[in-house]
């Protein structure tokens, strides 16, 4: 094979925002959804560091009927004077990474948005956008398609082109049809981040309006009691051990406020914010929370000699059973891991916090010794079933073989490098037949099951660790669980880095994923968190023309495409179940990782997703029932 030219000619250097189009990925998270909606959260988040300038009181956001987004806050405007570069510092802003005015602490004394990318970005991956600043009392106005100025200039300066006595910055984007896989903004996610941003603002008032049609909408979001009301409304309709405990203080600099509460659940439920960024993957902000806390209690508990000299300590998880927190941090000069900024990677923020938590919770627990015993008790219940838990797991839990678990149903792949397996969570015997013939045993693990597992968000503990079917999926994942009381969970020891779920394109097969992310979420939510759970997307059709070669049709949709498009008669095969095809077949559509489809599982917002778990698969109907009706035009419906 000739050698591959290497020189100085080879090396390409992408020019302004080019990089931000060639892998918006890097910038935003992802071309779906999640990152569809993050574009606006991004120009949302410099609104709200206006409001933490002291300079901004209100945002609205306007999700408009041509599918682009209007983002207008009343804050100090974007400047328009001349940059010390020759150009207007509106453009400065918008077209250039890591330009700002959050570097030097002089304009904002914190930011959610201090990489410095955000409004540039959005830019960059839309296909147009409209900037208006109302400041000093003009107008002013430019415009950008894929990130390039197309707005005239005036000596390098904005032209005024009206007078005003508004002030502040209006942002009107349409996201590039051609970097995203859909342009539809998510409204759900939105709302529930808009609402978010009231809870930790409480002197913010954001508008909500969805002009789209058939979508049409509005909503104040305004929470006077800021996280308080938070907690509140997370912990509602659940047995409250006490009313929520606020604290709040500063410590190097680095502005502290927490609220907690507990219930009696078993349960833990912890959000934490850096600077109103929620940081869904936590940080440094909540290991020194939830590391002075534990400290906190297990000293209480001794002092008031519920915990005897013999007796060991309360885990952490022991401490926090039942809490349900916000943690917000404010801080000057954060660092996070990645620029979506879902982990806080300060270390001054784990002393800071941890300052601040023991000594506002200590003042507060030596005037309310009652509150405090309520809390051990909660404790002490969890340590408990813990114990118990523990023993379960020795006697239920079996050590497994790497190739067969203890039953034999598990058909192992030869390697054992996690990196490059996966493993098929099969619905039926006769599935997981085909795929055990069909797969590639180098790299490919078939576990088959047996109809619909237990439901674990209605099932006890012992019931859980009883259930053949989990009990199996355990062993064969290699990496221990979690559960509100107990925590062996190490996802370094997961065997197989892809974990798919494989059932029929029907009803029932829905209903087994959806019991399957139930017990992935609850037990080891690291798993979705991580990206290592996937769901198969086998053919709902085979459609074989007279002439030519049969494809593979994956919905109604394409289907329907199909017969637009084709002419000639053709037969038409209906995949009841994936027992229906042989081996060569399921490998060809569902099984080769050249060929088939697979839906990556993801959380986009841990509170929603935890609640509405709660509400699809707990035990209360009223509200299940309400929101399969409020949702019901966006199922989709199998024939």
């Amino acid at each position: 094979m000739a050698e591959q030219k290497y020189d100085a000619s080879s090396i390409t250097v992408l020019e302004g925002l080019e990089a931000v189009r060639r892998r918006p990925g890097m910038y935003i998270g992802s071309i779906g959804s999640r990152g569809l909606n993050h574009l606006i959260y991004e120009i949302v988040d410099n609104s709200v560091d206006e409001h933490l300038a002291g300079a901004c009181t209100e945002i609205h956001v306007t999700l408009e009927a041509d599918g682009s987004c209007t983002v207008k806050d009343n804050g100090r405007g974007i400047p328009v004077e001349m940059h010390r570069k020759g150009v207007t510092a509106e453009r400065i802003v918008l077209t250039t990474l890591h330009a700002g005015g959050k570097f030097d602490h002089n304009s904002y004394k914190t930011s959610g948005g201090l990489h410095g990318v955000g409004s540039s970005v959005v830019n960059a991956l839309s296909a147009r956008m409209n900037v208006t600043i109302c400041r000093g009392g003009y107008i002013y106005r430019d415009s950008y398609e894929k990130g390039k100025p197309t707005g005239k200039l005036v000596g390098g300066l904005l032209p005024a082109c009206g007078k005003t006595r508004e002030h502040g910055t209006t942002i009107n984007f349409l996201p590039d049809d051609t970097i995203f896989e859909k342009t539809r903004f998510k409204e759900d996610w939105l709302k529930a981040r808009l609402h978010e941003l009231a809870y930790l603002n409480p002197k913010l008032t954001l508008f909500y309006e969805d002009k789209r049609e058939g979508e049409e909408e509005k909503a104040v979001y305004r929470e006077p009691e800021g996280i308080t009301a938070y907690v509140k409304e997370i912990s509602k309709g659940k047995e409250a051990v006490c009313d929520p405990i606020a604290f709040k203080g500063e410590s190097d600099g680095i502005e502290v406020e927490g609220v907690i509460r507990f219930v009696n659940e078993f349960e833990e439920n912890i959000l934490g914010f850096c600077n109103n960024i929620a940081t869904q993957e936590g940080g440094t902000h909540l290991v020194g929370f939830k590391t002075r806390f534990t400290q906190l209690i297990n000293s209480y508990a001794r002092e008031l000699g519920i915990l005897k000299e013999k007796d060991t300590n309360f885990t952490g998880a022991d401490t926090r059973n039942g809490m349900i927190a916000v943690i917000s941090i404010k801080h000057p000069d954060p660092v996070f891991e990645g620029q979506t900024k879902t982990k806080l990677a300060s270390q001054d923020a784990v002393r800071a916090v941890a300052n601040v938590t023991g000594d506002e919770l200590t003042l507060f627990f030596d005037r309310n010794v009652e509150i405090l015993r309520n809390i051990i008790g909660c404790a002490e219940k969890s340590a408990k079933i813990r114990k118990s838990a523990e023993k379960a797991k020795t006697s239920m839990l079996v050590k497994p073989k790497f190739s067969f678990d203890s039953n034999g149903k598990l058909a192992n792949c030869e390697s054992r490098d996690p990196a490059k397996c996966e493993i098929f969570i099969v619905e039926g015997d006769s599935a997981g037949g085909s795929a055990k013939s069909g797969r590639n045993r180098e790299f490919q693990a078939i576990l088959p099951i047996r109809g619909k597992i237990l439901n674990v968000e209605k099932a006890s503990m012992d019931k859980v660790l009883a259930n053949a079917e989990i009990k199996t999926m355990i062993n064969a994942f290699g990496c221990g669980f979690s559960e509100g009381y107990g925590n062996d969970f190490d996802i370094s020891k997961l065997r197989y880095d892809k974990i798919i779920l494989m059932t029929d394109a029907d009803v029932d097969g829905s209903h087994i994923d959806t019991l399957l992310l139930t017990f992935f979420y609850r037990f080891m939510p690291d798993l979705i968190r991580e990206g290592h759970v996937y769901i198969a997307m086998p053919p709902l059709y085979k459609v074989v023309p007279k002439r030519g070669e049969g494809q593979y049709l994956y919905d109604d949709h394409a289907l329907e495409q199909y017969r637009k498009t084709h002419k000639g008669e053709f037969t038409l095969q209906r995949y009841k179940g994936l027992g229906e095809m042989d081996p060569e077949q399921l490998w060809e559509t569902t099984l080769c990782p050249e060929t088939r489809m697979l839906k990556r599982v993801e959380i986009e917002d841990s509170h929603v997703a935890s609640e509405v778990t709660e509400m699809l698969m707990g035990s209360d109907v009223p509200p299940r029932r309400t929101f399969i009706h409020d949702h019901a035009d966006e199922a989709e419906i199998d024939a």
